[in-house]
């Protein structure tokens, strides 16, 4: 194993502009999504050029619109929330998911491996259940699911069971130590191809409610005393202390006790200036290789980290197999 990793080179993308095998990259059909989820229909009001579209400052809107994405493009028929809960925003979800893909292509001489031989670990997988979702239908990937919120776990359980397309392919696990990331959810031997997550990206409560405000601003719902956000979030969703630099520490030291757990260990990375810290926390873990891939969905920048303590021929090797 080398003891330092090459500089991670970051992948370009063309700003603002979504993944090419991103379903969302056009502006939405509200016409098509109603015909497909009529419950949409009572939320769409028209907008100053006279297109019909949705309030987005409207939990319940959001929440309808995303039942309705993920019945037209993901064939799923039963989709909700407990109240409060993270609803994602699929595009920019769906992007998180299409360069991981890539990444597993990258060793496989360029074929994303497809089919529920790839195993996915969600860390986090919330109430909504979103890269499961996104990965069964994409890529018919098999997953596990880590959740410490009883309420989130349970409604993640119930959309895998009340989905054909999920049910027997998408385990969802609660994780009983909220210190632990990895400990407590691979079992015995479990080995990964992939993990995803989507880490709390605030320090404190009194972060996230700024956060919050700033976005009801931006979406001109901020008379409102205590605005809602619309795509809603429970504190371990929002915040954790340290935020999101800490959180991502604390999964790099997992990973580096576990390196064999996984082919590509992977997380969303709110800021750019949260990648220097990041890098050299890997460095000193001592990961192999390091990618950085650029992520843009409209104005909101993201960023994909990634890293593996495989090298290439033994990540070729796990493909080689199939």
């Amino acid at each position: 194993m080398k003891s330092t990793p090459p500089s991670p080179a970051p992948i370009p993308t063309e700003k603002g502009a979504l993944h090419p095998r991103n379903q969302h990259s056009s502006r939405y059909d509200f016409e098509q999504l109603v015909r497909s989820s009529p419950a949409l229909a009572r939320f769409l009001r028209p907008n100053p050029l006279g297109d019909r579209t949705i309030d987005f400052a409207a939990p319940d809107a959001v929440k309808a619109l995303n039942a309705a994405l993920l019945h037209r493009y993901y064939c799923i028929e039963h989709w909700d929330l407990p109240p409060g809960y993270l609803c994602p925003p699929i595009p920019g979800r769906a992007d998180y998911l299409h360069y991981a893909a890539d990444l597993l292509a990258n060793d496989n001489t360029g074929a994303i491996p497809r089919g529920p031989q790839v195993s996915v670990l969600d860390v986090g997988v919330g109430a909504n259940c979103i890269y499961p979702i996104l990965g069964r239908h994409e890529y018919g990937w098999s997953f596990v699911g880590s959740e410490i919120d009883p309420q989130a776990l349970r409604n993640a359980r119930r959309i895998v069971a009340e989905n054909p397309t999920l049910t027997g392919f998408v385990d969802c696990r609660h994780q009983p130590n909220t210190g632990a990331i990895f400990r407590g959810i691979l079992r015995p031997g479990e080995r990964f191809d992939l993990t995803l997550c989507n880490p709390p990206f605030h320090a404190s409560a009194q972060a996230a409610a700024a956060g919050t405000l700033r976005k009801a601003r931006n979406l001109g719902t901020a008379q409102a005393a205590r605005p809602a956000l619309n795509f809603g979030g429970k504190n371990n969703e929002l915040w954790c202390p340290g935020g999101e630099v800490a959180f991502i520490r604390r999964l790099i030291a997992e990973s580096a006790a576990l390196p064999s757990a996984a082919l590509w260990f992977t997380t969303l990375v709110s800021k750019a200036s949260n990648l220097p810290p990041l890098c050299r926390a890997l460095t000193e873990a001592r990961a192999i290789e390091v990618r950085i891939v650029p992520m843009s969905q409209g104005q909101k920048q993201s960023r994909l980290l990634a890293w593996t303590f495989l090298d290439p021929a033994a990540r070729r090797s796990r493909w080689a197999q199939h």
